[in-house]
């Protein structure tokens, strides 16, 4: 009787194997989709008919108004940052790049967000006092912005335009970053996952442009 059965309970067997395989693409497919759908709904990408970053003005951490023309000529990163994240180390990166490449015309701008899981709940005060007493941070530090939906600042909703994410130019989480050439222009976008210390030979490359 087990000779008998055994093929048959190995083909049961390979059978709920296959369904579980199948269960288990169908959730991915779900997934996936319902991300796409998400990132749709809170992303508003309109016509932008903005030329370069010298265009917009935004607050500092200290509420006043900075244009962006005073960062003309130079060679740019931007960045939305939280204190509370799991890439909140990559402050110390950040401004390992600030001091090695400043004195050749280059600059970090951040800008705190509060869009995801809540990551940067406080005022301008306690981030300004967060990233000078744990990063030694001396690079510019700006007003808490929103950068996805209807209310995002308009430098992000340009930003967004011109360098498209993965599958939907959302911003997907903290510490996204966005390279800026000599000219305003945004020449590169790169995942919160990439560390700064990995940027350096493009932020070289473009100095020398």
């Amino acid at each position: 009787m087990s000779k008998i059965n055994k093929p048959v309970n190995t083909k049961i067997k390979n059978a709920k194997s296959t369904w579980r395989s199948k269960k288990i693409i169908i959730c991915l497919v779900i997934c996936i989709l319902g991300s796409i759908l998400l990132c749709s709904c809170t992303t508003t990408k309109g016509p932008d008919m903005s030329k370069n970053i010298y265009e917009f003005t935004v607050k500092d951490i200290d509420n006043n108004d900075v244009s962006l023309d005073k960062y003309r000529g130079k060679v740019l990163l931007i960045v939305n940052t939280a204190s509370k994240c799991g890439f909140t180390p990559q402050y110390q990166g950040l401004q390992e790049l600030y001091d090695k490449y400043k004195s050749q015309g280059f600059e970090v701008l951040a800008f705190p967000c509060n869009q995801f899981a809540n990551q940067e709940p406080e005022d301008s005060k306690t981030i300004k006092n967060f990233c000078t007493l744990n990063y030694g941070v001396t690079f510019p530090i700006f007003k808490k912005i929103k950068v996805n939906g209807a209310n995002a600042h308009p430098l992000f909703k340009y930003l967004k335009n011109t360098q498209s994410g993965f599958i939907t130019s959302s911003i997907k989480w903290n510490f996204t970053k966005f390279l800026i050439n000599k000219s305003g222009v945004p020449v590169a976008r790169f995942a919160p996952i990439t560390s700064p210390k990995k940027l350096s030979e493009k932020i070289e490359k473009l100095l020398k442009e």
